[in-house]
């Protein structure tokens, strides 16, 4: 079986951190995010992923070509040249995509983070004989997003409504799918969208379906949601395998800790915080709801909140970094800086207080 995961552009919203990676190679919960989707598609015997790029496909491919012999799963590029959209990609990969088995294949927009149950949409799509399957979520805000208006008992998808302005119902797409590979015939080679062109016609033709998505579901394509993902997929653990949470008189609710992290005395941690490799957290520190990143200092006293920490920086003693603040990889908070909101770019030392919300090139 076959996946194609739409990778895409440049992640301005993740801005600082992919100005170091791309997007889908920055670690949530102390692994690039790609890899939850890869390792999850593998567990129900997907054998290949196609990852369909437009921006730095060498440096995805040989970051991932190690994931590959530890998973035995074969992953490749599909590169455009120019970008396009989100059915435009499967029209690339199409001699990828086919086999000629005729069997149906997974696509997953890597921002999404879920329990991905993919076992159970296989089954769900065989049983309703359909050409396409959607997952759809239920959000508390429908007018935000697209809507799936959707027959509740056998899940056929009557139609869209995008950004209601009237209450039509409360699920939007998921951004998981598992497609027969006839579908390939409704898309062109050209920048087109799957969800306001391909799927309508499909639903037309009353042959789209709906599964509604049990557990968590976030897209993380930008540092709230990012944050919020955190929170659900840690307590989404908690409930799977709370043996991968960290424990101890330190740690507050839901943590991971990577083994090689070292923890001084006196800290307090969590909850909602990942706290990476090599990383040194010193006595008295205070951390929740942030993410450490690989290889990060944070001196004693520190506190800090509702933030990433990106890659090998430094926060000072005594320093306080709160409110969506972003440190891209490498940057240094002197001792006793306070930090609202700051979006620090790479390589950069913060010397005086970011009082309100900006950004420091």
């Amino acid at each position: 079986m076959k996946a194609l995961i739409l990778v895409g552009g440049f992640g301005t919203r993740l801005r600082p951190l992919t100005l170091s990676v791309p997007k889908p190679l920055v670690d949530f919960a102390n692994k690039p995010m790609i890899l939850h989707q890869i390792e999850a598609l593998k567990d129900i015997g997907v054998t290949e992923v196609v990852l369909a790029i437009n921006y730095q496909p060498e440096v995805m491919l040989n970051f991932l070509k190690d994931f590959e012999e530890k998973l035995s799963i074969k992953i490749t590029c599909s590169q455009e040249t120019e970008p396009l959209g989100t059915a435009g990609p499967l029209a690339l990969a199409r001699d990828k995509l086919i086999d000629g088995s005729g069997e149906p294949f997974f696509v997953l927009n890597s921002d999404v983070i879920s329990e991905y149950p993919l076992k159970e949409m296989i089954k769900f799509h065989k049983s309703h004989g359909g050409e396409a399957s959607i997952m759809v979520t239920k959000v508390d805000e429908p007018s935000k997003y697209g809507v799936v208006v959707m027959e509740e008992t056998t899940g056929k998808v009557e139609k869209f409504v995008e950004k209601p302005k009237l209450f039509v119902g409360n699920k939007i797409n998921a951004g998981i799918y598992l497609l027969n590979p006839s579908v390939l015939d409704h898309i062109e080679l050209r920048p087109t969208s799957i969800e306001k062109e391909v799927f309508p016609k499909i639903a037309a033709a009353k042959k789209l379906y709906a599964m509604v998505l049990p557990g968590f579901w976030m897209d993380i394509g930008q540092p709230r949601d990012y944050i919020t993902g955190l929170r659900l997929y840690l307590n989404s653990l908690r409930k799977k395998t709370s043996s991968k949470l960290a424990s101890g008189p330190h740690i507050l609710g839901n943590v991971i800790v990577h083994e090689t992290a070292k923890i001084g005395e006196g800290c307090l941690i969590g909850p909602d915080v990942a706290i990476g490799p090599g990383c040194i957290i010193e006595s008295g520190v205070r951390l929740s709801s942030c993410t450490v990143m690989r290889g990060v200092r944070i001196k004693k006293h520190a506190c800090i909140s509702n933030s990433i920490i990106g890659w090998h920086s430094t926060v000072g003693q005594w320093a306080r970094v709160e409110n969506m603040t972003i440190l891209g990889e490498d940057v240094h908070v002197c001792d006793e800086v306070y930090s609202n909101g700051g979006v620090v770019l790479p390589h950069k030392e913060i010397k005086t207080s970011i009082l309100n919300p900006e950004i420091v090139m």
